[in-house]
């Protein structure tokens, strides 16, 4: 390539139904129903845990979700939800609902816990212990668990979070020089307070993170989300909520049909046989060591459907650099398990004819290394780094700014990649402002940089866990950020290899 080329990468279309193919989910669901409307189809188990009446609003919107449900304004891009069962073949009855109750006043009372730990701790713990208890005891198996929360526990469940002053509350921790496991007191209370220390302070994550080793899936579900019209009071919010209500049924279906075992729709010009896998790092133990931090990878099939793989806690972030990189065993052994699952899974029971590896950062000879050890004799392996990249914008003289998948080819390793901007079916732009592009370059192995780009704006539509046109960034990285989290939630988080659906 002499000198920069600027195309237009035509909009990736996904497989539905009947092998029929279009560019919007929304679209082919409703037209031609889920990829896999044969073998998952009819009534599916769901639970609801929380207390009586966040239950009560789930069921009663879970009711709702069989029928169809029109946006308050007329609008393209947030299309009228035609039904849960129209749409993806699935139904729920509410009279046979699994219910977990849990009690209000427990929760009340560790709301009042000043100290953000021991209240996060103690309220994933009110939830996580009866789901455990459930699996243990219980015959009649539930394939995803609606975890009903009050709009308190979503808002003072997370890091930095402080509750309002209160008589109620209670001053209940251990200062951090009490916190040391060395450290023994003489009562077993207190003792037991030092566990909570063991976890961030984030309620989603920390449930997540404890249920990983029961392999408990999981939809958290805010009362606000769907309930809002009678908790809030304001008319005008209310009203402006409205505009909404399509795009929560989207996505909370959509997420309910994955989780519960169904996929909904996979990439339309699918590569055969090619695996996706994007590195994930997290650091912790800041307090003790900068450096040490916990790796992981998601791999994406062709299929689009994803595993999660945790490697070794290491001294991996360099604080010079600002970037992670595992030595060479680790990479090799990472990346051995994510072909070997590939294989498993494979109509061929072969290994992929190549695999992408995504970073946000580049990768260093040691690691690759490893990479190629692991893929020798195997596969082709190909290494790309993907970044938001605010370098520069593009414009054009009109009413939009620049079309998704817009791409400047600058050199035969690099590209600038817009996964944001004006998309045609919706007759508007993803995004507000004028987008920025990605930046894609090949850092290691040999790849056709157009293929490349056209495979990464392809990953941008595979977020089984909303119901969009797109997303801005690949799957392969969209969730690396919250996996990390999940992973490394707690002290020696133990999980196996797990099906994507268990982190989100």
């Amino acid at each position: 390539m002499t000198e920069p080329n600027l195309i237009y990468i035509e909009e990736p279309k996904l497989t539905f139904g009947f092998n029929q193919k279009i560019e919007d989910p929304r679209d082919g669901l409703t037209l031609f129903g889920t990829y896999t409307n044969k073998s998952h189809y009819g009534q599916i188990r769901v639970g609801i845990i929380g207390v009586k009446k966040q239950r009560e609003a789930v069921k009663k919107y879970l009711k709702l979700l069989h029928k169809p449900i029109q946006s308050s304004e007329k609008d393209i891009a947030r299309p009228y939800f035609p039904g849960l069962e129209a749409t993806f073949g699935i139904e729920i009855n509410i009279d046979n609902i699994q219910e977990i109750d849990i009690n209000e006043k427990e929760i009340s009372k560790f709301l009042h816990y000043t100290d953000g730990h021991q209240r996060v701790f103690n309220l994933t713990s009110l939830f996580a212990d009866k789901l455990k208890k459930y699996l243990n005891e219980e015959h009649i198996p539930v394939s995803v668990w609606f975890v009903a929360i009050s709009d308190d526990i979503y808002q003072y469940g997370k890091n930095k979070s402080s509750i309002p002053k209160s008589e109620e509350n209670v001053n209940i921790g251990l200062s951090k020089k009490n916190r040391n496991p060395e450290v023994l007191f003489l009562f077993d209370d207190m003792n037991e307070q030092k566990e909570a220390y063991d976890y961030e302070i984030n309620f989603h994550n920390q449930l997540k993170a404890k249920l990983l080793s029961q392999k408990v899936v999981t939809q958290i579900i805010r009362e606000s989300t769907i309930s809002y019209e009678t908790i809030w009071t304001d008319e005008k919010k209310i009203s402006r909520e409205r505009i909404f209500d399509t795009a929560k049924a989207w996505n909370i279906a959509t997420s309910l049909y994955y989780k519960s075992g169904g996929l909904p729709w996979k990439l339309g010009e699918v590569r055969k046989e090619v695996c996706y896998l994007g590195l994930v790092y997290k650091q912790i133990d800041a307090s003790i060591d900068k450096r040490n931090a916990c790796c992981a990878a998601q791999m994406f099939l062709d299929s689009g459907d994803g595993m999660v793989f945790r490697g070794a806690i290491g001294p991996w972030y360099n604080p010079k650099t600002k970037e992670f990189h595992i030595s060479k065993k680790d990479a090799s052994e990472l990346l051995t398990m994510s072909l070997e699952a590939f294989k498993e899974k494979s109509e061929t029971d072969e290994y992929p004819n190549e695999i992408f590896i995504h970073s946000k950062t580049l990768f260093d000879d040691e690691e690759w290394e490893g990479f190629i050890e692991a893929t020798t004799g195997k596969c082709k392996i190909i290494g790309v780094r993907i970044k938001d990249d605010n370098t520069f914008k593009l414009y054009r003289e009109f009413s939009y700014c620049i079309p998704r998948g817009t791409t400047l080819l600058v050199t035969e390793n690099l590209a600038y990649l817009w996964t944001k901007g004006f998309i045609p079916r919706l007759e508007t732009q993803i995004g507000l402002e004028t987008p920025n592009p990605l930046s894609v370059e090949i850092i290691r192995g040999v790849a056709d940089i157009e293929t490349v780009c056209k495979d990464v704006l392809a990953l941008t539509k595979l977020n089984y866990n909303s119901c969009i046109f797109a997303d801005g960034s690949p799957v392969t990285l969209r969730f690396a950020d919250s996996i990390g989290e999940v992973l490394t939630a707690g002290k020696d988080i133990k999980s196996e290899v797990l099906p994507f659906k268990h982190y989100v």
